[in-house]
C-alpha cells in the first residue's frame, strides 16, 4: 500500500515553492520538503503565477492508497512581501529578536475553513490550519528566507478553491468549522486505510462538549435513525457525536475526558453486536448478528421454527419482524439490552454513567435503558437553548 501526503504537507510544499520564486527569482518545478515523519515529500509545483512583489502556486493532493476526499485536489500557497526591515524594527521588534529578523504571517484564503466553536486545534476566527501544518509551513519558509538573506515580513495564504465543495463530504460543519476543509496531519503522511482519522475526530467532537462544559454526552453510530429520534422524541440525533463503528474507543475516549454520563443511541443492526462482547461493529470485526438474535430468542423461550428463520435473515429488520410474529419481542429485547449494558458498563470506567437506547427503522423503538429518558431530557433540553 503506497503512502500519501496530508493537507499540510501540501501545503507547506507550496508555501516553500512559492517563497523560493518570490525571494530567489527562479522558478522552482519540483519542490521537497520534510515531513514531521521524517518521510521526504517530493511533488510538482504547478500553475505558478508571479510578480514583484508575490507568487502563487499549487501541489496537487496526493492521497497514496487512502481513499481521501481531498486527493486530487490544488492546494495553493501564495506568497507575498508585507513589509520591510525596517517596518519590523520599529512594530514587530520582540518578534524580530525572536527570529532572526524574520516573520512570517500565515492565513487561509478560498476553500480553507474557519473555525467558528471552541474546543479546535485553533482559536475561533482563525483559519483551520492545525497547529503542525502551520509549524511547517513556517519553518519551509523560514529556511528559504535564510537562504535569500531576507529579513522582514512574509505573508502565507493557503486556498483551495475546490474546498468548500470537498468540505460536504467531511465533518468539518459538525465540528464548527464554516467555509472550506481543514488544512491538517500531524505526521505530514496519510497511512493507507487508516483509522486513525476517524478516531481523531470522534476525540475532537467529544473535546468540543468538554470544553463547553457539558458533563454528559450523546453517541451515536451514524444517523439510521433520525427521523425515528426527531419524531417521537424531538431529539436530532444529528447533534450528537458520530462514533461509527468504534464503540469501545469512544467509551474510553468518553472515561478519559471525564464526562459523567453518555447516552448510546443505535440502530439493533449495531448493537446487537455489543450483546456479544464486539466493540468494533464493523463486520470486518465480527458479523454474528443472527447467532445473537437467536440466543436471546432461546433464553427468552421463541420456538425452535422461528428461530431457524431468524439464522436465514440477512436483516436484523426482518429477524425481529418474525420474533414480533411469535409475540415474543419485548422479551427478546429485555434480554438484549441487558446483555448489551452488561458489555458497555464493563468496558466503561469508574464515574461513567452509561445509557442506552435501542431502535429499528421499521419498529421504532425496541429497549431502553432504566435512565435513558432522564439523559434524554437533558439532552433535548440543550438543543432547545
Amino acid at each position: 500500500m503506497r503512502y500519501g501526503f496530508t493537507t499540510g504537507s501540501c501545503a507547506a510544499a507550496a508555501a516553500k515553492a512559492a517563497a523560493y520564486m518570490l525571494l530567489l527569482g527562479i522558478e522552482k518545478k519540483n519542490i521537497t520538503i520534510e515531513t514531521p515523519k521524517g518521510i521526504p515529500y517530493q511533488t510538482e509545483v504547478v500553475d505558478i503565477k508571479r510578480s514583484e512583489n508575490e507568487v502563487s502556486c499549487a501541489v496537487v493532493k496526493d492521497g497514496g492508497d487512502d481513499p481521501d476526499v481531498t486527493s486530487g485536489c490544488l492546494v495553493y500557497a501564495a506568497v507575498s512581501i508585507v513589509c520591510d526591515v525596517e517596518y519590523m524594527s520599529t512594530n514587530l521588534k520582540e518578534e524580530s529578536d525572536k527570529s532572526d529578523g524574520i516573520s512570517i504571517q500565515i492565513d487561509g484564503g478560498a476553500g480553507v475553513g474557519r473555525v467558528t466553536k471552541p474546543g479546535l486545534d485553533q482559536p475561533v476566527g482563525s483559519a483551520a490550519i492545525n497547529h503542525v501544518p502551520r509549524q511547517m509551513i513556517e519553518d519551509e519558509v523560514r529556511d528559504v528566507c535564510r537562504q535569500a538573506d531576507y529579513k522582514g515580513c512574509i505573508s502565507v495564504i493557503i486556498s483551495v478553491p475546490d474546498g468548500e465543495e470537498i468540505a460536504k463530504k467531511t465533518f468539518n460543519e459538525r465540528l464548527g468549522i464554516v467555509g472550506g476543509i481543514s488544512i491538517i496531519g500531524t505526521s505530514g503522511i496519510v497511512e493507507p486505510m487508516s483509522n486513525q482519522a476517524l478516531l481523531d475526530t470522534i476525540r475532537v467532537e467529544l473535546n468540543q462538549r468538554k470544553t463547553q462544559g457539558f458533563d454528559y454526552v450523546a453517541v451515536s453510530p451514524g444517523n439510521y435513525g433520525l427521523d425515528y429520534m426527531l419524531k417521537t422524541y424531538g431529539y436530532d440525533l444529528d447533534k450528537s457525536v458520530k462514533c461509527s463503528n468504534f464503540i469501545g474507543d469512544t467509551i474510553d475516549m468518553v472515561s478519559e475526558l471525564g464526562f459523567k454520563g453518555m447516552l448510546l443511541t443505535g440502530h439493533i443492526g449495531k448493537l446487537i453486536k455489543v450483546s456479544g462482547g464486539i466493540m468494533n461493529t464493523h463486520s470486518k470485526e465480527g458479523d454474528c448478528r443472527m447467532e445473537l438474535m437467536a440466543a436471546a430468542g432461546i433464553e427468552t423461550g421463541v420456538s425452535q421454527e422461528t428461530l431457524k428463520e431468524v439464522l436465514k435473515c440477512v436483516s436484523t429488520e426482518e429477524a425481529i419482524r418474525l420474533i414480533k410474529e411469535e409475540g415474543k419481542s419485548e422479551e427478546v429485547m429485555r434480554c438484549i439490552l441487558e446483555k448489551v449494558m452488561y458489555y458497555l458498563n464493563k468496558r466503561a470506567k469508574d464515574g461513567l454513567s452509561i445509557e442506552c437506547i435501542i431502535y429499528s427503522n421499521e419498529f421504532g423503538e425496541l429497549a431502553k435503558s432504566e435512565g435513558a429518558d432522564r439523559w434524554l431530557n437533558l439532552l433535548v433540553q440543550e438543543q432547545v437553548q
